[in-house]
C-alpha cells in the first residue's frame, strides 16, 4: 500500500465547499450585485452538484444573462465580462473578509467552473528571518595578522542592520496588507466600476454632500385635508396652518395640527439613507437632513440628495422645470408624467397594485457647481429600489452598455418597480433621457 506523502492535497467535500461559495456569495463583495451572485450560484451548482469539468460559455449566457440558444459568443461578450468582474471580487473576498477562510475558491483564468483547495500562507511572506551562526574558527596568528583593524568588529553590528531591515521590510509588508483588506471591506463599493464611477463624482468633488429625508408628516397633512402646499408654504409653516385653520371640523383640525407638529418618516427612505451613508465611514462627507430641517442656503452650497416625492418632499419643486419626468402627486393619486414622449413611450405612467414607479435625476445644482440627485418614488419602496438602482454594480452597469459609455453623463431614468406584498421585487428601466452637454 503506497502511502499519500505529505505534499499530496486532500480533496474538500461538496458541502463544505458549498457553504464556502455561500458565505463568498453573501460577502460585501456580492451582496448588492445580484447577477454575479446568480452567475457565481449557476457555475458553482454545474461544477459542485452536477460534476462538470467545464461549463460552456453559451450555456451560461442562455441560463444567467437570458440570451438565445444559439447567440454569437463572439459579439456578445457578457459572459466573459462579467466571469472577469467575480473573479475579481473574490480574489477581494479572499484578500479582506476571507483571509482566514480554511480554503479558497477560485475561478480559474480562461474557464468557466470554480476550483477549491487549502488557503495556505506563503512562507516566504510571513516566516520570521532565520539567522544561521557557522561554528567559531580557531584562527591561527597568519589569519589574525591578516585581518584589518577594527574589521572583525564591525561585522556584528552589520549583521544586525540587515536583521533589523528584514524585520521591517516584513512588518511593512504586513501592514500593508492588513490595511488593503481593511480598505477594501469598509470601502467595498470603490473597487466596484461603475457604482464607484457614479458616486465618487458626487463624494470626492465638494467637501459636503447633504441626503434629505422626505416628511410623510407633509403627506399626510395633503392627503387628510385634500389640499396641495408648495415650498413657500412648507418653508413658511404659518401658511399651512391658516388654510387648515379653515377645516370646519374640529376633529380634523386637531389631527391636522398634531401631524404637522410631528417628525414622521419611512422606513423604506431611511434604510435607502442608511445605505448612502455607509458609503462614506468616516462621516464627514455626507449629511443626514429631514425636509423640515433643510435650507435653501444649502442647496447652493452643498450637493444634494432627495429622497420621495414632491409630495412628500417639497424641495423636489425647485428642479421639476428642467426635468422631462416629473412625479406628480395630489391627495387622491400619485402619476408620472412624461413631457416629450419618446417613440413607443407613454405619456403618464400610473402606479397599481403591483406596479410602481421611481424617477431618478443626476442634474447640476442651480448655480452649477454641485450635483444634485433626486429619487422619486410613486411610494416609498419604489424610492428605496431607485436607491437600489443606484448602489447595484449590475444594474449601473447595465445602464452604462444601453448608453454605449463608460462613465454616466447626467441623466433621468424612469424605472419600473414590480412589488408584491410592498416589496420591490424587480427594477426594470422604462425610458430615460441623458445631458451630455451639461457641465
Amino acid at each position: 500500500m503506497i502511502e499519500p506523502t505529505p505534499l499530496q492535497e486532500v480533496l474538500p467535500d461538496s458541502e463544505t465547499c458549498w457553504a464556502l461559495l455561500e458565505r463568498v456569495a453573501a460577502s460585501t463583495q456580492l451582496k448588492r450585485a445580484s447577477r454575479l451572485r446568480e452567475l457565481l450560484f449557476f457555475i458553482g451548482r454545474r461544477s459542485l452538484k452536477d460534476g462538470c469539468d467545464q461549463v460552456h460559455e453559451q450555456e451560461i449566457g442562455c441560463a444567467v444573462f437570458g440570451r438565445p440558444d444559439a447567440y454569437d459568443t463572439s459579439v456578445d461578450n457578457i459572459v466573459r465580462a462579467s466571469v472577469s468582474d467575480l473573479r475579481k471580487r473574490i480574489e477581494v473576498f479572499f484578500d479582506s473578509e476571507g483571509m482566514h477562510e480554511a480554503l479558497i475558491m477560485e475561478i480559474p483564468r480562461g474557464s468557466y467552473r470554480v476550483d477549491f483547495h487549502d488557503h495556505l500562507v506563503q512562507p516566504q511572506m510571513l516566516a520570521e528571518p532565520s539567522v544561521v551562526f557557522a561554528p567559531p574558527v580557531t584562527e591561527t596568528p597568519e589569519a589574525i595578522s591578516a585581518v584589518a583593524p577594527g574589521t572583525s568588529d564591525r561585522h556584528p553590528w552589520m549583521l544586525a542592520g540587515l536583521i533589523a531591515i528584514v524585520l521591517l521590510a516584513t512588518a511593512c509588508i504586513a501592514l500593508w496588507i492588513q490595511y488593503r483588506a481593511l480598505r477594501r471591506s469598509i470601502f467595498a463599493w470603490e473597487y466596484e466600476p461603475s457604482v464607484a464611477a457614479l458616486w465618487s463624482n458626487i463624494l470626492n468633488t465638494r467637501p459636503e454632500t447633504d441626503v434629505v429625508l422626505a416628511d410623510s408628516s407633509f403627506s399626510l397633512i395633503q392627503r387628510i385635508s385634500k389640499q396641495s402646499f408648495t415650498l413657500n408654504d412648507y418653508l413658511h409653516p404659518s401658511n399651512i396652518s391658516q388654510l387648515l385653520a379653515q377645516e370646519q371640523n374640529p376633529d380634523m383640525r386637531s389631527a391636522t395640527s398634531l401631524i404637522s407638529s410631528s417628525t414622521v418618516g419611512s422606513l423604506n427612505e431611511f434604510k435607502l439613507a442608511q445605505q448612502i451613508m455607509a458609503l462614506d465611514p468616516s462621516g464627514k462627507k455626507i449629511h443626514l437632513y429631514y425636509a423640515r430641517d433643510y435650507m435653501p442656503a444649502l442647496i447652493k452650497r452643498d450637493n444634494v440628495i432627495l429622497l420621495g416625492s414632491r409630495l412628500a418632499n417639497p424641495w423636489d419643486e425647485l428642479f421639476e422645470d428642467r426635468m422631462n419626468f416629473v412625479v406628480k402627486s395630489d391627495p387622491s393619486h400619485t402619476v408620472v408624467i412624461n413631457h416629450a414622449p419618446a417613440v413607443g413611450e407613454k405619456g403618464s405612467y400610473s402606479e397599481t397594485g403591483s406596479v410602481g414607479y421611481c424617477v431618478v435625476a443626476y442634474l447640476p445644482n442651480p448655480d452649477h457647481n454641485g450635483k444634485v440627485l433626486l429619487i422619486e418614488g410613486t411610494g416609498p419602496q419604489a424610492t428605496e429600489a431607485g436607491g437600489d438602482f443606484l448602489l447595484s454594480e449590475d444594474k449601473l452597469f447595465d445602464f452604462e452598455k444601453m448608453l454605449h459609455v463608460t462613465k454616466l453623463p447626467f441623466f433621468e431614468v424612469l424605472l419600473t418597480t414590480s412589488q408584491m406584498k410592498g416589496s420591490p421585487l424587480d427594477v426594470g428601466i422604462e425610458a430615460y433621457r441623458t445631458y451630455p452637454n451639461l457641465r
